[in-house]
């Protein structure tokens, strides 16, 4: 379970801060559109969901432990083991191959090479891209390379799936094929069986993607 207590952020000591002591507790099992007028701090919320940004007050709970406190090395062993991002441009390594993407949180988890590129390679499948495994960004369409941000985000096979924007970029077809990739994800295990119960937040102004919600959060 993910949740945020009396959540408040500022960027600067004595600035503004976003959020005014929210407290919000994002459903396992569904997709959570976060939304909100530009400036209100969308995508701010999920790098503190995501313990890449500390709050200013305030506590970010996953499974009842306040992680958004505790050291750098906590926070990272944490990130790696239970969370995922897909940002809005995929944010894929230019140089590397595709599969090479895909496994790399897999790899900073402690995961063996044999394990990690087994696991991508399955997901890379699921999600019809497993033919461009071996291409590199450049050589795919902006459709994969989201399709391929999603299994990367997934490849630890996390409890939380945070998603910045993902379909910002992408025309009806390929949003509604991301769209659907990460509803899956919420209730479909690593071997395609019901229960896993992933929470996916997505901050998001797209229609598309707050009328196929399962709950919307306003900030």
């Amino acid at each position: 379970m993910l949740s945020v207590r009396d959540l408040s952020f500022a960027y600067t000591r004595g600035g503004e801060e976003l959020f005014n002591g929210l407290s919000h507790a994002f459903t396992p099992g569904r997709v959570t559109a976060v939304t909100g007028p530009s400036g209100r701090g969308k995508s701010t919320l999920l790098y503190v969901l995501g313990l890449m940004l500390t709050p200013s007050r305030g506590a970010v709970v996953l499974d009842e432990e306040d992680v958004s406190r505790v050291s750098d090395t906590t926070r990272s062993r944490v990130r790696a083991a239970q969370i995922g991002f897909v940002f809005q441009d995929a944010a894929l390594d230019p140089s590397r191959v595709i599969l090479d993407s895909v496994i790399e949180p897999a790899l900073y988890a402690g995961w063996s090479a044999g394990r990690a590129r087994s696991r991508g390679r399955e997901l890379l499948e699921q999600m019809g891209v497993a033919a461009r495994a071996d291409h590199k960004p450049g050589e795919i369409s902006g459709g994969q390379a989201q399709r391929v941000a999603v299994c990367r985000a997934l490849v630890t096979d996390p409890a939380v799936i945070l998603a910045d924007e993902p379909t910002g970029n992408l025309d009806r077809g390929n949003a509604e094929g991301v769209l659907a990739a990460l509803t899956r994800a919420t209730s479909h295990g690593r071997d395609g069986s019901e229960g896993d119960g992933r929470t996916v937040v997505i901050a998001t102004h797209d229609p598309f993607v707050l009328e196929h919600a399962d709950e919307v959060l306003a900030l």
